[in-house]
């Protein structure tokens, strides 16, 4: 019983996921719709249901949030079973729960990659301001390089205390270093995102998507050599790993948003427009210090008690009578 209310909010936490990025993902690339009205009075209505829902960016981001939320589970299995390991405690459901997790973590953190992938080259397409803004492309070029990291200087067009490979982003979004991308110099100036916070945020995710596969790599690998556990330095690795995956989404989420700028629905409306009259600015600062302490308290609430979990450990399953369904041996 336990199990299965288990599994049923599970489900219920992830279809409400699916449903919030389809309807962010629509106004990333809105479709299946038409407007009605002029002016302050027009809205967008419904034409066709599916059309909406299977808007262009929205099967790939579901896709990608899906497998990072499947990492965030992994990588928090496996930072309790390696604490667990470390400190010489509950060793038989460490050693099984961390086996269980590695091979969910190196499965979601590849699919992680190529979903990943298809959306930014789903970007390239539908929102190429932000793909320019990513990569800090600001001319139209083909042999587009693609940065490894730098600091953008968009006064001066320039990308500083970088390394890039050339070519590489001109390739990955068209099989072809010849491929064209469209610079940010091809857009208005009130069109453009911010591009340095989206490029570090965009970089930072994938950065740590690559650590997340080095790490799962690295602990299949030592797995199948049977020498997992002897292997201290990973294991401290693994128990720090647990934040990588939430940092991750949250700039993820930074790189989509910003990116999206300066447009609320791509293209159709914009942020500056996106306002109530009857709603002062006091009121918008209220509201978002308010939530931002309740969701801080929120935070630090849920950090305390499964931190009093992790330190409680798993029930005994040895000591649980026969009787009730779980034998001694």
């Amino acid at each position: 019983m336990h199990f299965f209310s288990t599994l049923m909010v599970s489900f219920g936490s992830m279809f409400s996921a699916v449903w919030i990025v389809v309807a962010n993902s629509w106004q990333q690339t809105p479709a299946g719709f038409h407007v009605v009205g002029e002016g302050i009075n027009a809205r967008a209505e419904i034409t066709d249901f599916w059309a909406m829902v299977l808007n262009p960016s929205s099967v790939d981001r579901v896709l990608h949030v899906i497998s990072g939320c499947w990492l965030a589970g992994a990588f928090l299995i496996i930072s309790i079973s390696a604490y667990y390991i470390i400190k010489n405690r509950h060793i038989r459901f460490a050693k099984s729960s961390i086996k269980i997790a590695l091979f969910v973590a190196l499965i979601a953190s590849l699919f992680q990659l190529f979903t990943g992938h298809s959306s930014a080259v789903g970007v390239s397409k539908n929102q190429p301001a932000k793909l320019a803004a990513m990569e800090a492309v600001f001319d139209d070029q083909t042999n587009a390089q693609l940065y490894l990291f730098g600091w953008v200087n968009e006064e001066k067009q320039e990308v500083n205390f970088s390394i890039a490979i050339p070519g590489m982003l001109s390739y990955l979004i068209g099989f072809d270093t010849e491929t064209k991308v469209t610079g940010l110099n091809s857009f208005k100036e009130e069109d453009r995102p911010p591009v340095n916070i989206v490029f570090q945020a965009y970089h930072l995710m994938v950065a740590i998507g690559m650590l997340l596969i080095v790490l799962s790599m690295f602990g299949v690998f030592f797995w199948i050599r049977g020498t997992l556990f002897k292997q201290k330095w990973l294991m401290w690795a693994f128990v720090f790993s647990v934040l990588l995956p939430q940092i991750a989404n949250q700039v993820g989420w930074i790189t989509a948003e910003v990116g999206r700028q300066p447009w609320i629905v791509y293209g159709l409306l914009r942020t500056s427009e996106g306002l109530s009259k009857a709603v002062s600015a006091d009121q918008v600062w209220f509201s978002l210090i308010l939530f931002t302490l309740i969701y801080i308290g929120l935070f630090i609430l849920f950090v305390y008690l499964l931190n009093e979990k992790i330190k409680h450990g798993p029930e005994d399953v040895d000591a649980i009578p026969s009787e009730i369904g779980h034998p001694k041996s």
